[in-house]
């Protein structure tokens, strides 16, 4: 290096963060050896901060707005012009990281693996993976420094969503236990759910340094042996309804369909092992059981009708018992 090109590089010179990327949350500052000279101007735009790191240690965090001289009476940094003896080099080097402060908005998330929960109010177990948008931006600059980036030149916007979303998964499915919601409650609470997750993932990102300015839970997906499972529950409410409608309980329902089947089906019952005359019992059993369901002295002729409507949609009675059963109750009008 020649004196003329060496003094010409210890000028006053700008160091700034300009042209600066969305995608970009960390940003170190291109220096020759990490020299910064006597009576730079240090600018910080809005919506930026800057890391100090001098001799390896994190000097000073700047995260207010303003054109900072930088001289030797206030930050810890020496020149090359009082180093001569070491080659032209300094021997003290100080690194200077911009930060983005401004908030980081509308980034999406979604769950890689199933989110598993026991259903408080069926007590089954629930996968279901989730989706949303989040907000986010850096509250504690030297922690991410320190915890999250390291001394790497770069720190992009998707390396720390990726952080971040790593902590989703398990706090969403603590919340949905906690809580109690069962997963026909799941869509009518999103704001609450999402208000309440938001609050329990920022005690813990706090100590990476970073904070959700928003959290949106949008939407859940039930995996195929939760929906299963749901399918199941469904039907069985709507039966349970249409045997209350018929002026019978679902079990009682569920009795008349079994015998139904079970005496209808006599290679189902020697497949069993039974013999032919353990069908034929079964028969007058169900005969039983169905005569008892349609006589019933304590319905009035209403719930009669509605109960043998039952019948006949479930099979348990033909329309000719259905006929002559309405016309014989419609009779005693």
């Amino acid at each position: 290096m020649s004196f003329a090109n060496f003094f010409k590089g210890q000028l006053s010179k700008i160091i700034e963060w300009t042209d600066q990327e969305p995608g970009l949350l960390l940003y170190k500052f291109p220096s020759d050896h990490d020299e910064i000279k006597d009576a730079s101007k240090l600018i910080i735009s809005p919506g930026q901060g800057a890391i100090l790191v001098y001799e390896g240690t994190v000097a000073d965090v700047i995260t207010e707005a303003a054109i900072y001289n930088l001289e030797t009476d206030n930050l810890p940094f020496i020149t090359t012009l009082l180093k001569l003896r070491t080659n032209f080099e300094s021997e003290h080097k100080l690194k200077i990281y911009f930060f983005r402060t401004a908030e980081n908005v509308n980034q999406g998330w979604g769950t890689s693996q199933p989110i598993k929960y026991m259903d408080p109010v069926y007590k089954f177990p629930v996968e279901l993976g989730a989706n949303g948008s989040f907000s986010f931006k850096i509250v504690n600059a030297k922690y991410v420094f320190t915890e999250v980036t390291g001394s790497r030149d770069i720190y992009t916007t998707a390396e720390a969503r990726q952080v971040l979303q790593s902590r989703f998964p398990q706090t969403i499915a603590s919340v949905l236990a906690v809580a109690g919601i069962s997963y026909q409650q799941i869509d009518a609470q999103l704001a609450t759910l999402s208000d309440t997750i938001k609050e329990k993932l920022n005690i813990e990102l706090e100590k990476l340094g970073f904070e959700l300015t928003d959290f949106k839970l949008n939407g859940t997906v039930f995996d195929a042996g939760t929906t299963e499972r749901i399918n199941k529950i469904a039907n069985i409410t709507a039966d349970s309804l249409a045997a209350g409608e018929g002026g019978l309980s679902y079990v009682e329902l569920e009795k008349l369909k079994a015998l139904r089947d079970a005496a209808r089906n006599e290679g189902g019952l020697a497949g069993a092992g039974l013999q032919l005359g353990a069908g034929m019992e079964l028969g007058k059993v169900f005969g039983q059981q169905k005569d008892d369901a349609l006589n019933n002295a304590q319905n009035d002729i209403l719930t009669k009708l509605q109960q043998l409507k039952l019948l006949l949609n479930e099979g348990i009675i033909t329309q000719e018992e259905f006929d002559t059963k309405k016309k014989e109750w419609l009779d005693k009008m």
